[in-house]
């Protein structure tokens, strides 16, 4: 197979983004745009992925450097200072490029362009010619316009440059080209900046080859999503929109159901059983994966979660399990407006209701917390009943402890649970108790002070007013 050397233009300032964030780090689908390209690329196994630097080079190669693809090469960076067009771009990856193989040249603003999509384009270039990607567009304004003899392609002209004749051509370039690294060297080398706007154009490659008898072919496609690019605010949220659409319909042809396709947001993976249904305005980040019948309602965020057969997740909850992981076992009920932290691992029928926190903690079957609790750091063994307004004092200003509430253990509503303590299965803590040691399986534990009743106790009253 012949070796693919990816080259991605990333210099550019974005100024229509009216932002100090290198445009190619701006996110889409909770991604930053450059990292949906260089994705794209490392499915193609690529030899080389060069990625060509400029505005904001320090931030921008310090994300991507953060992006490793386990098995993939590590970027390469170069730098285009100044930025004088997009050929001279390009000029600056010729020493790092080898002088076989075929360069993929794409751009670090067009984010959801699709592996198969580049495939082809590679394959369309082969050993001797320069493939280009095309597509109509009802509104060209702006793009180089594909010029043809018969079908063959002569030339690109840029819109500043077009004729009036010219810029009415719907065909145009989409900024995504691959050639033999031989071939690109030669035609980069005889570049010159006559043109309008006094840059070298990567496009003029396509007239030197015209004159040199190489082939030109273009590859037209009609997905325009694929290759549109963001220069805008209003641009990136329209692409947002289109591609969540996108994901959303394929969920929906592989059985899931989602009750407004426009109102749901997969920012990362989300992989689904069967008989999953989702509710509206529902957000999904990171790795998350839905098992059969799983119920999420609406306005729920949820992020790097297994959630299992037959859960449901009420409306308003918030799960992020960060690195550690969420786990919500099969028929657990989760919500409303409930919290699940890192670590949080709940088993079997748990039931963790409106205002209740889990950190770090497990959660045995049948376990039961359904108002106003925390349980940070703990394990918390089966049918556990854990009572309104009690918490687990897991911290004491310099390490955190943990909590064991064994098996069948009832806490009563504003408890305190001083960790590190053991409430030994079966016990029962009564409501109000601050627990700072070990209790006894099978006993009550009480620890509050006595009450006192004043018979005929008058209120303070407020000084009249002079």
């Amino acid at each position: 197979m012949t070796a693919i050397d990816v080259v991605i233009m990333a210099a550019g300032k974005g100024t229509r983004m009216k932002s100090r964030l290198p445009k190619v780090l701006h996110r889409l689908a909770g991604r930053a745009l450059l990292h949906h390209v260089i994705a794209s690329a490392q499915a193609l196994q690529a030899r080389k992925v060069v990625v060509i630097t400029g505005n904001g080079a320090d931030q921008v190669e310090q994300a991507v450097s953060g992006w490793a693809h386990p098995g993939a090469p590590a970027p390469v960076f170069v730098r285009q200072e100044p930025q004088l067009g997009t050929g001279h771009a390009v000029q600056q990856a010729v020493p790092v490029l080898p002088d076989d193989g075929v360069a993929l040249i794409l751009n670090g603003d067009v984010p959801l362009i699709e592996a198969a999509t580049l495939q082809s384009l590679v394959e369309s270039a082969g050993a001797k010619r320069l493939a280009l990607l095309s597509v109509e567009m009802p509104d060209p304004a702006g793009y180089g316009r594909v010029l043809r003899t018969g079908d063959a392609v002569s030339a690109i002209v840029e819109h500043k440059d077009a004729s009036p004749a010219q810029r009415e051509i719907r065909e145009v370039y989409t900024g995504f080209m691959a050639v033999p690294n031989a071939l690109l060297k030669r035609w980069l080398s005889r570049l010159t900046n006559d043109n309008a706007q006094k840059e070298y154009y990567l496009t003029d490659i396509v007239k030197l080859a015209v004159q040199d008898g190489a082939q030109v072919v273009a590859v037209k496609t009609a997905d325009k999503v694929q290759v549109d690019g963001v220069n805008s605010p209003v641009q990136l949220a329209e692409l947002e929109r289109a591609f969540q659409l996108r994901r959303a319909r394929a969920l929906m042809e592989d059985g899931v159901r989602i009750c407004d396709p426009a109102r749901i947001d997969v920012r990362g993976e989300l992989a689904c059983g069967q008989d999953v249904d989702i509710d509206v305005n529902c957000i999904f980040e990171g790795r998350v994966s839905l098992g059969d019948g799983v119920r999420i309602g609406a306005n729920c965020v949820i992020a790097n979660a297994r959630i299992e057969a037959g859960a449901v997740i009420h409306p308003f909850t918030h799960i992020d399990g960060e690195k550690a992981g969420v786990v919500v076992g099969q028929g657990a009920l989760i919500g409303p407006f409930a919290r699940l932290r890192p670590g949080a691992q709940l088993g079997a029928d748990v039931h963790i209701g409106n205002f209740v926190e889990v950190k770090n903690a497990t959660l045995a079957r049948g376990a039961k917390a359904n108002h106003l609790a925390y349980l940070g750091d703990a394990d918390v063994g089966e049918r556990v009943n854990y009572g309104a307004g009690s918490i687990t004092a897991n911290y004491d200003g310099a390490n955190k402890h943990r909590t064991v509430i064994e098996a069948d253990v009832h806490v009563g509503s504003n408890c305190v649970l001083v960790a590190p303590v053991t409430i030994g299965s079966g016990g029962t803590v009564g409501a109000g108790s601050i627990i700072t040691k070990d209790t006894a399986a099978g006993a009550l534990s009480i620890a509050r002070g006595k009450q006192v009743s004043i018979p005929g106790w008058q209120r303070p009253q407020k000084k009249p007013k002079a």
